[in-house]
């Protein structure tokens, strides 16, 4: 995310589920933040809508904004709702899928 400057600093306050936006039968992301050291990364999933099991070499951390969504990680299922947190590890197998539509802020650490 870039202020009005193009300085690629955001610094002010804002209500993160308000920066990205449900899309009928869609996923939708928003970056916010994108470094070599990791990403900050918004996204909407509609109701239903879901990501594929796969592996990531670091761990990720999913804060749930909005909605309910279930995370399975290595084969466990972990239903999360709206102001709970999760952390994907490394090298784990993981997917979701949207049990409601739901907004998540995944934050992915790679260094």
């Amino acid at each position: 995310m870039v202020d009005n400057d193009g300085s690629g600093v955001w610094s002010r306050a804002a209500n993160l589920e308000g920066l990205v936006d449900y899309q009928e039968d869609a996923v939708v992301s928003r970056t916010l933040i994108q470094r070599d050291t990791g990403t900050v990364t918004l996204f909407a999933f509609d109701e239903g809508q879901s990501l594929s099991e796969h592996t990531a070499p670091f761990d990720a951390l999913v804060q749930v904004l909005d909605g309910e969504a279930t995370i399975t990680i290595s084969g466990t299922e972990h239903r999360v709702t709206a102001g709970q947190a999760i952390i994907m590890p490394a090298d784990e197998p993981h997917g979701l899928s949207a049990a409601t539509s739901f907004k998540m802020l995944l934050t992915m650490i790679r260094s």
